[in-house]
């Protein structure tokens, strides 16, 4: 398994956006993602300076993706 990457909120969220996922709204400190295309999946991503892993596994895992996709995401 591949280690997951220091990431903040929004180069998250820049990521997704690369797959389809679109910036629905923002409440508070967090960010609601929709994908523009069914299954029309939502992800809530926190918008903090740097994510806890936890928290970013779980997003990548309900984004449907791997870790090492995810990694390749990021620019």
């Amino acid at each position: 398994m591949s280690k997951l990457p220091v990431v903040s909120g929004r180069q998250a969220v820049a990521a997704f956006e690369r797959i389809g996922y679109a910036v629905d709204h923002q409440t508070g400190s967090h960010i609601i993602l929709r994908h523009r295309e069914p299954p029309c999946r939502r992800l809530t991503v926190p918008d903090h300076r740097e994510l806890a892993k936890g928290t970013l596994r779980s997003v990548i895992r309900q984004a449907g993706l791997t870790i090492d996709e995810f990694r390749s995401l990021l620019k």
